[in-house]
C-alpha cells in the first residue's frame, strides 16, 4: 500500500514502514516525532488524519491521540478550521528557548561538580560515546539526537526535580530549533562530541564555578576553546 504519512499541498512528505502489533497511537506518535525531529517533516507540513489514518490502515482515532501528544510537546500546533501543522520555532522562540536552557544546565552543572560521582562521570561518557558513534556514522540527525540526549543526562544527574521537570518542557523546543539549524555550529561533526568530553573532564573538576561557566557557555552556543 502506499506510505505517504502526511502532505503539504498535496505532495508527498516521507514513507514509513507498516506498523507493528501494539498500541497504535504510541506507534504513530513515534513515527511522526522522528520525523519531525530529523526533519523529514518541515515546519508549517499539514498533518491530515484520514491521510494518516489510511496510510497507515488504522482508523483515525490512534492518529488523532498521536497527534495530540506532539501537540502537547510544541511540536505540533493547530489552526482553528484549518488542521494541524509541524510547528515553526521563531527567531524570537529560538532565542528564548536558549536562554532558559542555558539558566537550567547552569544550575544542574553547579550541582553535579560538586557533588560528582565515579557513576556520574561512567554515564556522561557513555553519552559522549554515543555522540561519537553518531558522528562516525555522518548522520547529522543521530548526532544531534545524542547531543540532547547529553543535556537530558547532565539535567537528570545534576537537577533537582524541577530542574528536571522543566528540561521535559522544553526539550521539544529544542528538537525543533535543531531541526531548523543549529547556527552556532557549522565544524566538523567530530569535533562535536570532543567539546562534550571536555565539560566531564571540567565536571570532574568538582570545580562548581568553572563548571556552570563551561556548560552556560556551550549551551548559549560560545567560544569552546574556554572548556578546555
Amino acid at each position: 500500500m502506499g506510505q505517504v504519512v502526511a502532505k503539504e499541498g498535496g505532495n508527498s512528505v516521507t514513507d514509513v514502514a507498516p506498523l507493528r502489533t501494539g498500541l497504535l497511537s504510541d506507534q504513530v506518535y513515534d513515527r511522526l516525532r522522528q520525523a519531525i525531529i530529523d526533519g523529514s517533516l518541515g515546519p508549517n507540513t499539514r498533518l491530515v488524519e484520514s491521510d494518516l489514518a489510511r496510510r497507515y490502515g488504522i482508523s483515525q482515532a490512534p492518529v488523532r491521540d498521536a497527534i495530540r501528544r506532539l501537540a502537547h510537546e510544541g511540536l505540533v500546533s493547530h489552526v482553528q478550521r484549518r488542521g494541524s501543522y509541524v510547528a515553526e520555532i521563531s527567531a524570537e522562540d529560538a532565542a528564548r528557548a536558549r536562554e532558559i536552557r542555558v539558566v537550567l544546565e547552569g544550575i544542574a552543572a553547579r550541582e553535579l561538580a560538586t557533588a560528582w560521582t565515579p557513576e556520574a562521570e561512567q554515564a556522561l561518557t557513555e553519552e559522549v560515546e554515543r555522540m561519537r558513534a553518531a558522528a562516525r556514522s555522518g548522520s547529522q540527525s543521530k548526532l544531534r539526537q545524542a547531543d540532547l540526549a547529553f543535556h537530558r543526562r547532565l539535567c537528570a544527574l545534576g537537577g533537582d526535580t524541577l530542574v528536571q521537570r522543566l528540561w521535559g518542557v522544553l526539550e521539544p523546543s529544542l528538537n525543533l530549533l535543531q531541526v531548523v539549524g543549529d547556527p552556532f555550529y557549522k565544524g566538523d561533526l567530530d569535533e562535536l562530541p570532543e567539546w562534550h568530553a571536555r565539560l566531564v573532564i571540567v565536571l570532574a573538576s568538582g570545580d562548581a564555578e568553572r563548571a556552570e561557566a563551561a556548560v552556560r557557555d556551550h549551551a548559549a552556543g560560545k567560544s569552546h576553546g574556554l572548556i578546555t
